[in-house]
């Protein structure tokens, strides 16, 4: 380690706030929380990677900071700790590891698989990382907004597509190769054009904060493609951005964001604050762990890590100062980059006491922060640990990821073993989990897939996991997926089978975009794309899992933007409120003969049913493997885009149905 600086150029005391590095025209202020820690240095970097240290001078409670005069955008910098190595009682300092800034806002250099980084266990490491060690970067965040807007779509008029930056644009045939899979391919006039046809009103990115690749995975020659292993959560990942016109990450992707605004289109963040890229404790010692391990990670009574979130560790959200590291974090996304709204991996986290609790001090100050009005929130709402699984219970103006009717529109479509009532519970955004305490139908975002499973393409195709690229011996993944291969595992050629899951998807999309809630349709889906059986593509950052638009299934995507065109136009699905039972302004429930359900049919009659909704649009549904006819309703009805007429069309009161099929009637 070098020496500390004494000479010219003298730190000074400067400001605990803002946390992080700042520059301010004519130097930088570094601002850094550790509560346990007895001296913090601050180490600068030249191009050379020689190394100047200095200690921090200022001191405001458990905040050290300090301005230095002269620093510009570009300098490179990181930290070194000083204080007890006792892991029992969860220290874990040692100043011969560089550790990064938790507020840098950019990062130069990857963290490679490299012993050095390693803390200790028992007794701390003396080998220095600082040449392993990626160098945190001193920023300029000034940018010209010219009068972006935030477009605020309502709730009830939220549809979310989920997309991965790289894998949505990275072989797209039409885009210039220079942009493919960047912040810059997906604002690329083309895709803003494919994203308006489609209808979509918010795109839900996978993580964009810069992560890094876990060691086993660089040992197995593999990478971290879905982002969840966070080591800087301030700064845009650089892997995403192209580089053109020597523009930062951080600038193309608020470049990004801009143009998605001026298309009316939201971005929603998917952000990691349940664990960090430290791992368990024989993980790297990288940020966290050696400037306050037991300030911001959830220990055990002997020091060890809480696991409650299946990547070694998990953070402390209930800390007040790591809940204000957390808001800070999420205030910069959205007062810098104008985001507009986060989905909270792992969710649970966000309510541990370490109980998870609804009125969790967290979630008040989410609702109560000024920097995040407007925000739409959205949780993945279980983890791993005791009482993890929470759907249902997190408090307004949250939604979150409803499992259940993911798993039960899969079932009532592929298994016949859901009821009309459990179908009808979904459809009618499961009331029975989100009716109470204040919360609105669009606390209930409806998916049938996401990112972790398989795709809607896989669905159909697939009984069985396929995950031996993984490297895990195909044990990864989940192993009950509700799904259905329609006869034959994997791709088919047999006109049948192809036949039978086009019908099962065509009704699954319609079910999806159709039904009371916020959908959210996973990037590709429209287009049926697959990954070959794999429900776990997490480390798959390969053709696998990048969109293949040259073989894409463009009367599908079509399908997909009539559906969402249609949504549009029906108030009962987006006015965000409740439905009246049995009332014709909102919602009736009919059996095939277009009479009221009654309690056996409910529970136990034939999968087939029609619902009005709004007065004058009629849902014709039938989930059975066989053709039937119903009876409609008293009035003139007429088959709407995107339902293809029946082979049999029926006569004026009556209509034929196919087997697997949802069609919509409109009253003229």
């Amino acid at each position: 380690m070098a020496d500390a600086d004494h000479g010219e150029n003298a730190i000074s005391a400067g400001s605990a706030s803002p946390l992080g590095s700042s520059y301010n025209g004519s130097g930088a202020n570094f601002s850094l929380y550790s509560a346990h820690a007895e001296r913090v240095v601050l180490c600068l970097f030249d191009e050379q990677g020689r190394e100047r240290q200095m200690d921090l001078p200022g001191r405001t409670g458990d905040i050290r900071h300090g301005y230095l005069a002269g620093v510009k955008p570009g300098q490179r910098y990181g930290y070194r700790l000083y204080g007890p190595f006792e892991p029992r009682q969860g220290h874990r300092f040692n100043p011969t590891k560089l550790v990064i800034d938790p507020c840098a806002r950019a990062l130069d250099g990857k963290v490679p698989d490299d012993p050095a980084l390693n803390g200790g266990l028992a007794q701390p490491d003396t080998a220095d990382s600082a040449s392993a060690m990626p160098k945190c970067l001193v920023v300029d965040e000034r940018y010209d907004w010219q009068g972006d807007e935030f477009p605020a779509v309502p709730w009830g008029e939220t549809v979310i597509y989920e997309a991965h930056v790289r894998g949505l644009t990275r072989l797209h045939p039409d885009l210039p190769q220079s942009v493919r899979g960047t912040y810059a391919g997906l604002a690329h006039p083309l895709m803003i054009d494919y994203l308006r046809h489609l209808g979509i009103t918010a795109v839900e990115l996978l993580p964009v904060q810069l992560h890094v690749d876990e060691p086993r995975l660089q040992r197995q020659g593999l990478r971290n493609y879905w982002g969840y292993n966070v080591l800087a959560p301030y700064a845009a990942e650089p892997g995403y951005a192209s580089g053109l016109d020597g523009k930062s990450a951080l600038d193309e992707f608020r470049d990004m964001v801009k143009v998605l605004h001026r298309a009316g289109i939201e971005v929603i963040l998917d952000v990691v604050f349940n664990h960090s890229a430290e791992l368990d404790v024989e993980g790297p010692t990288l940020s966290l762990r050696g400037i306050d391990n037991a300030a911001y990670y959830w220990l055990d009574e002997d020091g060890d890590y809480c696991n409650w979130t299946g990547c070694g560790n998990t953070l402390n959200l209930s800390s007040p100062a790591v809940a204000a590291w957390v808001l800070d974090c999420l205030a910069f996304w959205r007062r810098t980059c104008h985001v507009d709204g986060f989905r909270f991996d792992l969710g649970t986290v966000l309510g541990r006491t370490p109980d998870f609790v609804r009125d969790a001090p967290l979630f008040a100050a989410l609702r109560d922060n000024p920097d995040l009005a407007g925000c739409k929130w959205i949780a993945e709402p279980w983890d791993i640990g005791p009482g993890g699984y929470q759907v249902g219970q997190f408090p307004p103006p949250f939604g979150e990821w409803n499992d259940h009717f993911r798993d039960d529109m899969r079932r009532f479509w592929l298994h016949g073993d859901v009821p009309l009532g459990t179908f009808a519970r979904r459809f009618a955004a499961s009331s029975d989990l989100f009716g109470a305490q204040g919360r609105s139908p669009c606390a209930s975002v409806n998916m049938l897939t996401a990112h972790d499973g398989f795709t809607l393409q896989d669905v159909v195709s697939y009984n069985e996991k396929h995950n031996q690229a993984n490297g895990e011996s195909n044990r990864d993944g989940a192993g009950d997926n509700h799904s259905n291969n329609h006869g034959q595992e994997g791709p088919s050629a047999e006109p049948s089978v192809r036949q039978a899951r086009r019908d099962s998807q065509r009704a699954l999309l319609a079910t999806l975009l159709l039904s009371q809630g916020a959908p959210m349709l996973l990037a590709g889906d429209e287009l049926g794309h697959s990954q070959q059986g794999n429900n776990n593509a997490y480390c798959q950052d390969n053709e696998l899992t990048w969109l293949d638009w040259r073989r894409g299934d463009r009367e599908l995507a079509d399908f997909t933007a009539a559906l969402i065109r249609l949504r549009q136009k029906i108030p009962a699905l987006t006015d965000d409120r409740w439905w009246r039972e049995n009332d014709e302004q909102t919602v009736l429930w009919l059996n095939s003969r277009g009479q009221a359900l009654n309690a056996q049919e409910w529970e136990q009659g034939e999968r087939q049913m029609q619902i009005r909704l709004s007065r004058d649009h009629l849902f014709v549904i039938n989930a059975t493997t066989k053709a039937c006819e119903m009876t409609l309703p008293e009035g003139k009805w007429t088959l709407i885009e995107p339902f293809k007429r029946p082979e049999q069309p029926g006569s004026a009161d009556h209509f034929f149905v196919e087997a697997r099929a949802v069609y919509v009637l409109v009253k003229r």
